[in-house]
């Protein structure tokens, strides 16, 4: 078990697909909040996001005989999340959340934390407007901070195609979200 904790993702991947589900466990442990969070931010919904990031899982597993560690298994799982938000979006618009996730009781004063409740909010209702290619871009490079050349291998376009769609999303954004943009 030591071992595992201490072996990279590429190489419990290399684990998994001699037969090893310790190592599977482990790569589950290791990620399932990044995959959650992708598809959360893009989907809005925690129930839909937990559902994807499961589909992920299950995917990698069944890939995991041809699975080679061409680039970081990062970069492989959030790819696997933003094929399958991108596949949701196609077969069902989204159902957003109407408030995020509860927050925990300490921390930010109850002002904040409605103000934080209301910019997520705000967030997430701009977010369902833009067309799924720019919201996945968005999600990618501002919630995840990917690069352009990460986001383009993602999503399968190139690193241009991603500057445009996070310029007209950022302009679709800004008069969106005016009110939550600090001078």
């Amino acid at each position: 078990m030591t071992e595992q904790r201490e072996a990279s993702s590429e190489q419990l991947m290399q684990a998994v697909a001699a037969g090893d589900l310790g190592a599977f466990e482990e790569i589950v442990l290791r990620h399932q909040k990044q995959a959650w969070g992708v598809a959360y931010r893009f989907l809005g919904d925690p129930h839909a996001a937990e559902d994807v990031a499961q589909e992920a899982f299950l995917r990698i597993l069944d890939a995991a005989p041809e699975y080679r560690p061409t680039a970081a298994f990062r970069t492989y799982l959030v790819r696997v999340v933003t094929r399958l938000c991108l596949d949701y979006a196609e077969k069902k618009r989204p159902v957003l959340a109407d408030e995020p996730p509860d927050t925990v009781a300490y921390g930010p004063s109850p002002a904040d934390q409605v103000e934080m409740v209301e910019r997520e909010a705000a967030i997430q209702d701009a977010l369902k407007t833009l067309p799924p290619n720019q919201r996945m871009a968005v999600v990618l490079r501002y919630f995840e901070g990917l690069g352009g050349a990460e986001i383009a291998g993602m999503m399968n376009i190139s690193a241009k195609a991603v500057e445009r769609l996070l310029a007209r999303a950022r302009e679709s954004l800004e008069s969106k979200l005016a009110p939550f943009l600090k001078d």
